[in-house]
Order: structure tokens, then sequence, then C-alpha cells
């Protein structure tokens, strides 16, 4: 008996449908028709059955802590409500002792990964940052750090003279574990330019992961969507993915990142609706076959639409976070205090009809 639903007249759905459910990987063009033409029925059904053959019926989320250095930034992205210039009453700049501070709120707690990710200052180099990792390893060796998107990378890289293989081989030896997926923002390079055209390139992030994988340190993706982009933005950004992933494997997931308005200066564009969250996390399901996770971030989403989402492809919650990071709370978003005990994360998983499953940053199940 065919899965596919005895509804869908248009030829080109039924035999995308067909594709999906066989495992066939879509073209560009397909995943366009997605976008443009399949309902939210059907793309929950397709991302449902991708979602169960990678990772079946079970939900993932670790205990995870942020430490957020500095919020302030050479970068002024028209999106970005987090960045404040130095001086401003709502600025922050951490020391180490103050991070290790952080770090030592988390003693005699079972929690896995530290996650650290900010502005990119314009002082803090390489080795400010690889210290602090070193620091944070030799007070719990065990724990995994997860730090620095690209547009740090790129910046603390080069102001060090090194080139990503050298700069990204002396942060592993300093004990980086992992990279998040931060900064990727939207590929397309006319419209990067039209909201952060200061920062990194598309080609420069992209690069910077692949050098990592390289060396051994994987990582996450993101794509902000939202905002100005079209359909066909969202698919040229993760093709662009999907081809890297092919000759790497280094990402471990993708995370739609949602344009929150408040307190930027792209806020006159409002926010897409939570059906066109969903929409996203499924076609992004379905589409970007070769990697292994699709994490709603709930800190972002909020933890109902991060629920729904484990019926439109996403396998992944995130973490506990503790309260421990301000990104998305200074742009709005429904959690201003983000905490959740791994008991809560559980229970929101197992009353969705899930499987609940701790796991390690890469992705390693540990309960």
């Amino acid at each position: 008996m065919s899965l596919i639903p005895d509804y869908i007249a248009d030829k080109e759905l039924r035999e995308i449908a067909g594709k999906t459910i066989s495992g066939i990987r879509l073209t560009p063009g397909e995943g366009l028709v997605l976008y443009e033409k399949a309902d939210l029925a059907l793309l929950g059904l397709l991302a449902s059955v991708v979602r169960r053959r990678k990772n079946g019926n079970y939900a993932y989320f670790n205990r995870n802590f942020h430490i957020e250095p500095t919020n302030i930034c050479i970068y002024n992205c028209r999106f970005c409500s987090y960045r404040r210039p130095a001086g401003d009453p709502e600025s922050w700049d951490y020391s180490h002792d103050d991070m290790l501070n952080t770090l030592r709120r988390f003693d005699g707690k079972n929690v896995t990964e530290v996650h650290i990710t900010g502005g990119v200052h314009p002082s803090h180099d390489i080795h400010f940052y690889g210290s602090l990792i070193s620091r944070i390893k030799k007070h719990r060796p065990s724990l995994h750090v997860k730090a620095f998107s690209a547009v740090e990378l790129d910046h603390m890289i080069r102001m060090a003279g090194l080139t990503p293989d050298k700069g990204l081989a002396l942060l592993k030896d300093y004990g980086l574990d992992s990279i998040p997926g931060g900064g990727a923002e939207i590929f397309d390079e006319q419209l990067r330019e039209q909201i952060s055209n200061e920062k990194t390139s598309s080609g420069q992030w992209l690069l910077i992961h692949e050098t990592a994988h390289k060396t051994g340190i994987s990582s996450n993706a993101t794509m902000l969507y939202g905002h100005i982009e079209t359909y066909a933005h969202r698919i040229d950004h993760m093709n662009r993915l999907r081809i890297l992933q092919d000759r790497t494997m280094g990402f471990n997931a993708f995370i739609p990142l949602k344009f929150k308005k408040a307190n930027n200066r792209m806020s006159h564009l409002g926010e897409v609706s939570i059906i066109e969250d969903l929409r996203n996390y499924a076609v992004a399901r379905i589409f970007l076959d070769n990697i292994p996770h699709l994490k709603a971030y709930w800190p972002m989403t909020g933890r109902t639409v991060a629920q729904i989402s484990l019926s439109f492809g996403a396998d992944d919650l995130d973490g506990t976070i503790d309260d421990t990071t301000k990104i998305y709370s200074m742009a709005g978003a429904g959690e201003k205090n983000p905490v959740m005990t791994s008991g809560d994360i559980c229970k929101l998983i197992s009353e969705a009809g899930y499987i609940p499953v701790e796991r390690d940053s890469l992705y390693n199940r540990i309960n």
C-alpha cells in the first residue's frame, strides 16, 4: 500500500512524495516545490517518514549551560538584538574569572556541555579564548566545550595572523571539542549584504566549518529565516550545507533560527507564523538528507512549538540551559528565563508521543 496520500492531485508533488518515502535525494528545485506547493499536512507526513528513518521514535536532549563572554561586537547586523557598543549600560565583557564563576555554579551538577558564544570583541584574541578553554578543562576535564561561531573564529584567527587550519588546530590543542552553527544567517551573497554586510562571508563561514571537520572538530549549522529571504534563498542555503556535508560528514545537527523582531533595525518586518515555523522544520528535515539531526531550539521557539516540531521532523530539543543565555530573550523570545530540568524535557517529549533520550554533545546516548 502506498503511503502517498490519495488527495495529492499535483503530479509533481506526488513524485516528490514518492522520492522522499523511498529515500531518494531531492533536487533543490524539488525542495522549492515543497515550500511553494505542499500543504502542512503533507509536509508533516513526509518529514515524519524521514525522521523515523533516521532517528526512530527518539527525541534527544542534553544537560548543558551557556557562557556568553561579551555582547560587545565589532559588527552591527541589522537583525541583531544582542549587540551593544562598549560603554553602553547594557553591555558586558566578562573576565576569565567571571566566566569561571559561571562554570563553578555547576560544580556537582550532572552537566555534560558548556556552549560558549557571544559578540566579536575587538580586542579578545585567540589566546584569550584558548586559555579560557584550557582553564575550563583544568577545572572540569570531562566537560565538552562547544565554542565560538565561525564569525568569532574568523576574527580571532585573523587577529593572530593564522590560517583557518592553524587556528583551529591551536584551539583544539587548547581543548576545543566542537563548534556551534551560529553566524550562518543566510548564505545568498546579495541578501547577506543587505542584512549583515560587515561580517564573515558565506564562503568563509563554509570554509571554517569544512576546515574544522577536517581537523576533527564537528559542528552544527544554522539558518536565520523569517526576514526578507525567499524560499529560494532558504533552499540555496541548505543546499550549500548539504554539499559540504557530502564532503566532510562533520555536521551533527541543523538548527533553523527564527528572526525575532524586538530591539533591532528590522523590527518593522514582524515575525512569520508558527505555521511557517513548522513548514520550515519539515522542509529542512526532508531536504537535508545527510545531516542526522534537526534541532528545535526551545529558548527561541518556546516549549509548545518545540514540542509540536517533533511531529514535523525535529528530533532534538537542545538542553537544560539553566537560564544562561540572553541572545533570544533580548530579541523578544517568549522564554525570558530559559530553564528546564531534564525531567521537564522528558515530560515534554513523552507527552508528544516520543521517547526521550539524554545524549552527549556528539549524540552518543547517555540515558
